[in-house]
């Protein structure tokens, strides 16, 4: 009998199931051809097949995934095993929705693409302030509700990108049975992840892990930080680590991996087959890891204020605090959007190099080089 990932006892509140803690992404199948969408099916049906032998319950496609292939695959893919052996969820994508018409539509489109009568797990897909619009319009919530009520919809939620203020409003206008995050240990501090995990918390529902190695960034650290990883389990993936952290979580039901080849698969299935929680000790050497992986991609300015006032009006703790959330993050639009909100003449752009705040950095920053970097680095991303 092979050994099965692991399943969490913990009751949450309007969750009568239990799906496994490993659930399978299905936005990153292997495809046949590199810059195209359609999935390599014969790979792609091996790994689910090995997922499932191996106690991977649940299941997590979407309306646009693979350019609208992912939900025709996955339904022909779980059409061979009992529908009450595995939990399948899926989205509404909130950016087509204009009427309830729309939603209605798109919704049992959905169920025919994917050979069901019912999802386990339906989310309002990727909401924030504009994307939660959609669901304000008459009748769209009804439809959703009456769909749960008829049993084709067994639990609503929705997935969720955008800051906190936004979901404690998005959270407290309807009921949900949980809600789906961007999770992991780079994003915990870093983009208001744990403050986010805590609104859903207290609302007292169950969280979904999305990105928990935060798009394969966590399972391609620095060589440094790799190290430390190795030192402390030589047996196990640089991504492993990443995986367990976000399924130690105690309100986490499901921690989501969009599994690309069976490498993933086999790693991802052996990580959470007896499962060791993130302790104290792990906690530490993740703390390590991260904080050396910072350090190689960020300046490093505390804010400290000594280089401050510069004498040509250049913000500089400014400036590198919003270059070092886009030096994580790659969130390219909102690194021009927050550079361009700095207050005019006190972004790099009017650094002259007088080097004046040299001498004044207790971190020795190259101040000077690193304004013209960013200045080039606004320059050349707009170009794209």
């Amino acid at each position: 009998m092979k050994d099965k990932v692991e399943v969490k006892s913990t009751k949450f509140k309007g969750i009568e199931q239990n799906p496994s803690l490993l659930g399978f992404g299905c936005m990153r199948f292997p495809t046949l051809f590199k810059d195209k969408p359609d999935i390599d099916e014969e790979l792609a049906q091996k790994m689910i097949d090995y997922a499932y032998d191996h106690g991977v319950t649940y299941y997590d496609t979407a309306y646009p995934y693979h350019q609208g292939l992912s939900e025709l695959f996955v339904g022909k893919a779980l059409k061979k095993f009992p529908r009450e052996s595995f939990y399948l969820a899926s989205k509404m994508p909130s950016w087509l929705i204009k009427s309830k018409d729309d939603a209605v539509r798109i919704f049992n489109e959905q169920l025919g693409k994917c050979q069901v009568e019912y999802f386990d797990y339906y989310l309002c897909h990727a909401l924030g302030e504009e994307q939660f619009k959609p669901y304000l319009l008459p009748g769209v919530m009804d439809f959703l509700y009456q769909m749960k009520s008829e049993g084709k919809i067994r639990h609503l939620g929705f997935s969720f990108h955008d800051t906190v203020e936004v979901l404690d409003k998005i959270i407290h206008t309807f009921e949900w049975d949980f809600v789906q995050l961007q999770l992991n240990y780079l994003d915990w501090s870093f983009l208001n992840a744990k403050k986010m995990y805590e609104i859903v918390e207290d609302y007292g529902v169950p969280c979904i892990v999305m990105e928990p190695v935060r798009g394969g960034t966590l399972a391609n650290l620095c060589d440094e930080s790799q190290k430390i990883l190795k030192a402390a389990k030589p047996d196990k993936s640089i991504a492993s680590w990443a995986i367990r952290y976000a399924a130690s979580k105690p309100n986490v039901l499901v921690v989501l991996s969009g599994m690309s080849n069976m490498e993933h698969t086999t790693d991802n299935v052996d990580t959470m087959t007896n499962f060791e929680i993130v302790d104290e000790k792990d906690q530490k050497v993740i703390d390590q890891a991260l904080e050396v992986f910072l350090e190689s991609q960020t300046i490093p300015c505390t804010a400290c204020g000594y280089c401050m006032p510069c004498p040509h009006g250049i913000d500089i703790p400014q400036n590198f605090k919003t270059y070092n959330r886009f030096a994580i993050s790659k969130y390219k639009g909102s690194f021009i959007h927050e550079y361009e909100q700095l207050l005019n003449g006190s972004s790099a752009d009017f650094c002259v190099s007088c080097g004046e705040c040299l001498e004044l950095c207790p971190q020795h920053i190259e101040i000077p080089d690193r304004m013209s970097e960013i200045s080039n680095l606004i320059v050349e991303l707009k170009n794209k």
